[in-house]
């Protein structure tokens, strides 16, 4: 036997190897699942190792040997299991597990950023009810990195296996397109281009062609009239039905594909474009018998937004220990310069429209509001708010309060008491709401108002309202952690500046 036939019998020997391993039969995903789960496991652990003999080392506690020379007890041990036990529902709910043919790898390493954080501050607590002194802020820095760096590294390396192998033509799924139209063709082309997704098209479900363009698709691929899908997925194999039939020609259609495939246990996806003309993002839920598609803008990720929630009350509690004696002295000088009460309050329309009363330290004369009715003419800002640049209204003492950014530290109150939140759009008042004359304007109230946002960091005052709520909604979209904290470190150099603060 030549080398040529050698290498071809090689060659067509793994290909049948990676078909066996890769195959989508469920056991083997199943098996395959598992072993990836028992990967990030060891991950955490390897991540866990690194962090502590970082500190061992930083310490200078032990020598490597003695490092790898240390006994674990009973307690030690029963407690690190649990909390492998917690790092791994943590990722399941993180969808971390799910798979993810159609996600960018962005989407993929955001859940692990989210995940790998949420597990790092749940380690936090534990170490606080458990007083577990190893547990230091230097612990926990090299074990989020660790931890991040290698989950980062070994999805990357499972993407490029899994791409590989598909492009094999190993780990593919066949689909099923119900529908010829033009959105259901230019899908295929797509799906085809990508072949590192693993999908391969079976076949088109419709009445007739109704699309003309791709005609080598039309002419490559088999149709089957509606009235025989239930016949061709008994007799066929299909992993996955993509449906793209418009809804309000097909309602009937539509139900009845998809309980003959969840009868057969069979993946189905719906287009959501054809149901919805804006759709931002949306998830399952499910009540006793009911299923619900659940639409939402902004982020529902419960864990991110509970971090969020633990940092407002952790940072607005210590602030207002630590700042205690500016707010007497603030205090102090608002009653010696101006007569009324040291704070403002009034009310603003907080989440979801609810009304809240918002905590300033008074900056204008006790009448204020008063006033305002004869000073609208004279409003320099854009939209339904109102500004004045030398208001007649603000005290001597007030001008610098606002040029500085004081006269907003009360608010803190409210975010201790999650009325706000420290990063969000801005709390307006009631009479700026009941002006607003645009409907898209509302979507800002889905999130938590805050103390500063994008818009406080971007010229404040200088900025039209229109751009202001554009920037409110771009935080809503592209809401993480990651620039919360961004904001926060960009709103110090934007107070010192006191550009567009009136």
């Amino acid at each position: 036997m030549n080398n040529f036939a050698k290498n071809k019998k090689n060659a067509n020997g793994t290909a049948a190897w990676l078909r066996q391993v890769f195959s989508v039969h469920p056991e083997r995903r199943r098996l395959l699942l598992r072993c990836f789960q028992l990967a990030d496991l060891f991950i955490l652990i390897l991540s866990f190792g690194i962090a502590t003999y970082v500190v061992h080392r930083e310490l200078g506690m032990v020598s490597l040997e003695e490092f790898l020379a240390i006994r674990i007890s009973l307690k030690n041990a029963i407690l690190f299991l649990g909390l492998l036990v917690m790092w791994h529902i943590i990722f399941a709910m993180a969808g971390l597990y799910y798979s993810k043919r159609l996600s960018s790898p962005l989407l993929e390493f955001l859940d692990i950023l989210k995940a790998v954080t949420l597990g790092t501050l749940a380690l936090f607590l534990i170490s606080l009810l458990f007083n577990i002194i190893l547990v230091t802020p230097l612990f926990l820095g090299a074990f989020w990195l660790s931890s991040v760096l290698l989950m980062l590294a070994s999805r990357l390396i499972i993407r490029m296996i899994l791409a590989r192998v598909r492009q094999h033509g190993c780990n593919l799924r066949n689909l099923l397109i119900v529908g010829t139209n033009d959105h259901a063709l230019e899908l295929a082309e797509r799906l085809l281009s990508k072949p590192e997704l693993g999908y391969e098209i079976v076949g088109f479900v419709d009445e007739k062609w109704r699309s003309q363009k791709q005609p080598e698709i039309r002419k490559d691929y088999p149709l089957i009239p509606l009235d025989e899908l239930d016949d061709y997925i008994r007799d066929n194999v299909v992993d996955e039905v993509i449906i793209c039939l418009p809804p309000e020609k097909y309602y009937k259609v539509y139900n009845q594909i998809v309980d003959l495939c969840l009868e057969q246990g069979i993946i189905v996806r719906l287009v959501a474009d054809l149901f919805f003309i804006s759709l931002a993002k949306s998830k399952i839920d499910h009540f006793g018998e009911d299923t619900f598609i659940c639409l939402y803008t902004g982020n529902m990720n419960s864990g991110a937004l509970m971090v969020k929630r633990l940092i407002d009350i952790t940072v607005s509690s210590v602030l207002l220990v630590a700042l205690s004696p500016l707010f007497l002295a603030v205090a102090i000088a608002i009653k010696l310069t101006s007569p009324g009460p040291v704070f403002f309050v009034q009310e603003r329309v907080g989440l979801n429209k609810r009304l809240f009363r918002l905590y300033k330290f008074r900056t204008m004369v006790p009448n204020a509001e008063e006033m305002q009715k004869e000073l609208e003419q004279f409003n320099e800002a854009s939209g339904p708010v109102f500004k004045i640049k030398n208001d007649p209204r603000v005290t001597p003492i007030g001008r610098f309060l606002r040029r500085t950014s004081i006269d907003e530290l009360p608010q803190l109150l409210n975010v201790l008491k999650g009325d706000m939140s420290l990063v969000g759009p801005r709390p307006l008042p009631v009479r700026d709401y009941k002006e607003f004359d645009k409907r898209w304007f509302n979507r800002r109230f889905s999130v938590r108002p805050g103390i500063t946002g994008l818009w406080q960091i971007s010229g404040r005052s200088d900025i039209p309202f229109e751009k202001w709520i554009e920037l409110d909604l771009k935080y809503i979209d592209q809401w993480s952690l990651g620039l919360d904290l961004i904001i926060l470190l960009k709103t110090i150099p934007a107070v010192i500046r006191g550009k567009g603060a009136m």
